[in-house]
């Protein structure tokens, strides 16, 4: 699958020269699903979110990049990209994240929210780590390491540790992830140092782009 090179460093990740239609699609259809399902009552909290039917969901959609390319920007330059799918009705952030190749995230915590991971294109590392404990400062423990595939479902949330992702390819990656409540978009999260475990916050987690539009 080629990947387009925009301004020598922001990659376009489609296979296609020209953007999906705007009529409806296999992936539209996911994304008002997640939101019916999440309801529009307000007060939403991690206890009320059915993660089993948000999975079944996500699981159940066969990764086309015709249908999703039109949000998958990303930028050599940067460990990853941020682009905001949808907002939920307020009570979550989809997000699809396009992953340079050789870079990932920083290891961090989820703001007590659910997150769920589809890959829609190429593989990625998840690391996940126990929450360090006390003051003492040490190496973090790696609890597991997984390669996920694509098309693959994922799921992390604080009370299974922290995590780190990463793109151990020579291509861009492309991951589709689910917030609930969005608490990160909100009031940001906390990275942790692997060597020492020191724990640092970051307020806030920007987009690259929003519905389709670079910011």
């Amino acid at each position: 699958m080629a990947v387009g090179i925009i301004n020598s460093s922001v990659a376009n990740v489609s296979a296609y020269p020209c953007h999906a239609p705007m009529d409806t699609n296999r992936f539209d259809d996911l994304v008002l699903g997640l939101k019916e399902a999440l309801g529009t009552c307000s007060g939403l909290t991690s206890e009320d979110v059915d993660v089993d039917h948000l999975r079944r969901l996500m699981r159940d959609y066969d990764s086309d990049p015709k249908e999703w390319s039109r949000y998958a920007m990303g930028d050599e330059s940067r460990g990853y990209t941020r682009n905001l799918v949808d907002e939920g009705n307020g009570k979550s952030n989809l997000l699809i994240l396009v992953w340079s190749p050789g870079k990932g995230s920083l290891i961090h915590d989820h703001g007590n929210a659910h997150c769920l991971m589809k890959i829609l294109r190429g593989n990625l590392t998840e690391t996940r780590y126990a929450f360090p404990e006390g003051d003492e400062e040490k190496p973090m423990r790696v609890i597991s390491e997984r390669v996920h595939q694509e098309n693959e479902v994922a799921y992390m949330a604080d009370e299974l540790g922290v995590h780190r992702v990463s793109n151990q390819g020579s291509d861009f990656a492309v991951s589709l992830h689910l917030y609930t409540p969005p608490n990160v978009a909100r009031g940001g999260c906390h990275i942790f140092n692997v060597e020492t475990g020191k724990k640092s916050h970051i307020k806030t987690c920007g987009y690259y782009s929003a519905y389709g539009k670079k910011l």
